[in-house]
């Protein structure tokens, strides 16, 4: 099966960008609910319609859940190109509906999504309330759980530009978890269960994607809904999308979210158990925060008449305007920057950096500058 044409042929046009909102999708469900498969099962703060998407005749039960941080859309976008998998008629679908059923939550927070925040409508991260249970939407994900009493849980996510892989020079483009169950972090029979599915995941996806995979840390949390769902004994995947060169729509990111729920699904109904699982888990890199979305090297600065050479890098802020994703850079840190890298680097060799004020890069001042080698910089890249 080669996956990459898979996500070719089913890929979810009608959703695209980072700003993925309910209205984005509703229409979409409608389409989808060829045999009652969609209800509402609740309302979010603001009075947004909450929906479960119920699909498949299996006995292995998954739960998947996504957006419950309104601006992290990439496994949302992924879900509904999987639901075009589901709804073929293919050899795949059939495979796929017989062995499982799976439950999903396409958009847990609404109100977030339409204000492009992580939080709910009252300001809380539904990642930290799985415990107090203080919101609608957690306690309509609980219930949920409660109530289909799944066999693995998906808990979907996107994670910022700020992640590679290791020291490697690469973005983690996705990164995994098992989440922890207790604080010692130890590995129990339903822990194995996703480090050993995780494996076998990463084996699939190095193919098309090599040395691009993290491993999420796994220091436990019992607010976190994760650690929580594994803690209760059911297998929990997390699924974090990150960065792919100059994707920052996410649009080739969602093609490896994709690859993996497929990986997922073929893996666990044809039973193929990777041997020696926990030792490849833990074999890929861990998530580390070595990168900036932009690095200047070598810019030569005028302190008072004295001159030296430094670095500073700059990161994108999303500014939601008029309902628009907004990808504004702002100067986020100065100095040697040792290991750390930049999605885009610039190596001035020395070059007089000036920007019209007080030709000294300052923390939070927008990227825009000129060096003298008739460089000239508009939100963080290079105007020519």
């Amino acid at each position: 099966m080669n996956l990459e044409e898979l996500f070719d042929q089913f890929k979810e046009e009608s959703v695209r960008g980072r700003y993925v909102t309910l209205t984005s999708i509703e229409p979409l469900l409608q389409k989808l609910n060829t045999n009652n498969q969609l209800q509402i099962i609740g309302k979010s703060v603001l009075g947004k319609s909450i929906y479960s998407y119920e699909i498949g005749k299996g006995k292995t039960k998954i739960f998947l859940w996504s957006q419950m941080h309104g601006n992290e859309s990439t496994t949302t976008k992924a879900l509904f190109d999987f639901f075009n998998v589901l709804h073929s008629g293919s050899a795949l679908a059939h495979q796929l509906l017989d062995f499982f059923t799976f439950y999903t939550i396409p958009m847990l927070n609404p109100d977030g999504a339409t204000l492009y925040t992580r939080e709910n409508a009252n300001k809380v991260d539904l990642n930290r309330d799985s415990q107090a249970l203080t919101q609608p939407e957690s306690k309509l994900l609980r219930a949920a759980f409660d109530s289909f009493e799944p066999d693995y849980c998906f808990n979907l996510h996107d994670q910022r530009t700020i992640f590679g892989v290791d020291d490697t020079g690469k973005p983690a483009t996705v990164s995994f978890l098992a989440p922890s169950y207790n604080e010692n972090r130890d590995i129990n029979e339903s822990r194995l269960k996703a480090i050993n599915l995780i494996a076998g995941i990463n084996e699939d996806l190095q193919r098309y994607l090599p040395n691009q995979i993290g491993r999420f840390d796994d220091s436990f949390n019992i607010n976190c809904i994760g650690d929580t769902f594994q803690f209760l004994g059911v297998p929990t995947l997390l699924f974090e999308a990150g960065h792919f060169e100059n994707d920052y729509q996410r649009e080739e990111t969602r093609k490896y979210v994709f690859m993996s729920l497929i990986s997922s699904f073929r893996i666990l109904s044809e039973n193929v158990i990777v041997d020696n699982g926990i030792d490849k888990y833990l074999s890929i890199s861990q998530n580390k925060v070595v990168f900036y979305d932009f690095m200047y090297k070598n810019i030569k600065i005028n302190y008072d008449g004295i001159e030296i050479i430094t670095n500073f890098a700059a990161q994108y802020r999303e500014e939601l305007i008029e309902n628009q994703v907004c990808f504004n850079a702002y100067v986020s840190q100065i100095g040697d920057l040792e290991d750390y890298f930049g999605h885009f680097e610039y190596d001035a060799k020395g070059a007089l950096y000036k920007d019209g004020y007080n030709d000294i890069p300052k923390l939070n001042q927008k990227a825009d500058f000129y060096l003298d080698n008739n460089m000239k910089f508009v939100n963080g890249m290079i105007k020519i």
